[in-house]
């Protein structure tokens, strides 16, 4: 919201709320009352009851009179950006030739947040968290793509998140000291690419390159996913890295 300042006038609170009411809902709390849900957004419950009641009568929310969770219908707003948007549609044929290069999975990311969000995908499908899955969304700083692009930020900007955000960790490989993760960050940043170990799913390996537009900008990010298996990390650089590299270089002037 702050790189699009907005005239008070033009502010509308109620599709604010309502859009904020949608986002509570997750894995931790899938169904809830509306007391429940004004909780999390700091509104009253009778507010947040009338809100929730509306978005019942459009069809994203269903309730049993009591309790409330999302309805299928929520995902026309996830597809209408990948029907729409231009990029995930361009890159296809690109991740096509990553999957060909590397017999891996391919992804293109973009950073939303605090989070990295899959919005391109080509490969085969594996057993894999879902973490993943075409249109997920994932602490930035546990993928190759989300540490790539963190890095890509001003230091004083990368400094301020770093004083705000928790680092969450998923497993025991998780980087989980603010002083550990701000050098992997400069160092990504100084050699142009990242690599991420087992940091959001055991024996999963991410490699990730900035996919930059004319102006030489990270727009997102390049990367590939794969199991560790007998692969040593030195290997598995040299044999993807190049066919990332190259890619990254060819969309160049479609961005």
């Amino acid at each position: 919201m702050n790189e699009h300042p907005l005239d008070r006038r033009d502010w509308i609170a109620g599709l604010e709320k309502g859009l904020a009411l949608l986002e509570v809902f997750d894995d931790a709390n899938p169904r809830m009352t509306a007391t429940q849900a004004a909780q999390h957004c700091g509104l009253t419950r009778t507010a947040a009851r009338r809100y929730l009641l509306t978005l019942a009568h459009l069809g994203y929310v269903a309730t049993d009179g009591k309790a409330f969770w999302l309805t299928p219908r929520v995902l026309r707003l996830g597809q209408c950006y990948l029907d729409s948007a231009r990029l995930p549609r361009i890159v296809q044929p690109f991740l096509q030739r990553v999957t060909a290069g590397t017999m891996e999975l391919a992804f293109l990311s973009v950073l939303d947040g605090n989070d990295i969000i899959y919005i391109a995908r080509n490969g085969p499908t594996r057993a894999m968290n879902t973490g993943y899955v075409l249109g997920s969304r994932v602490q930035a700083q546990v993928t190759a793509a989300g540490m790539l692009m963190l890095a890509q930020r001003k230091m004083d900007e990368l400094e301020h998140w770093l004083a705000q955000h928790e680092l969450k960790t998923y497993t025991s490989h998780s980087i989980s000291s603010k002083e550990q993760l701000r050098t992997a960050l400069v160092h990504i940043r100084l050699q142009g690419w990242a690599l991420s170990e087992q940091q959001l799913e055991l024996n999963s390996r991410g490699i990730a390159v900035p996919l930059r537009n004319r102006n030489g900008d990270a727009v997102a990010a390049l990367s590939v996913t794969m199991p560790m298996g007998h692969e040593s990390s030195e290997d598995a650089v040299a044999r993807v890295l190049p066919v990332l590299r190259e890619t990254a270089q060819a969309m160049r002037n479609l961005i």
